[in-house]
């Protein structure tokens, strides 16, 4: 018995083995909503009837202090331009400096090197 190819057209090949590769996947896909949809690690939602919340009395908004006084006015003054600058609308309530790790850092510091 001589065996011969089905199709030697690449063409056709393609189309099957596609046609494969989505059934595949669109059955995957309804299998991962199934297992969402019966999963038994998810919590369970309880229904609380909650009572109604009275409205609380409107108090002006007080001065914002600031967070940090040993910054200079200054550089808060350049910090809230670089600010506006860059677009972020609003007012710059607080400055306060930030403790960072070295490591980050120097992580920081080699991917702008990169670049």
């Amino acid at each position: 018995m001589e065996h011969q190819p089905v199709t030697t057209n690449p063409f056709i090949i393609m189309l099957i083995n596609m046609t494969v590769v989505f059934i595949v996947l669109f059955v995957l896909m309804y299998v991962i909503k199934l297992i969402h949809y019966v999963d038994p690690t998810k919590p369970k939602e309880e229904t609380k009837e909650v009572a109604p919340v009275k409205a609380a009395p409107t108090v002006a908004p007080a001065e914002p202090e600031p967070a940090f006084s040993g910054i200079p006015d200054e550089t808060i003054a350049v910090i809230a331009a670089a600010v506006a600058a860059a677009g972020i609308s609003g007012e710059v309530r607080a400055v306060r400096p930030i403790n960072r790790n070295g490591w980050k850092s120097s992580g920081r510091m080699q991917g702008i090197e990169r670049m």
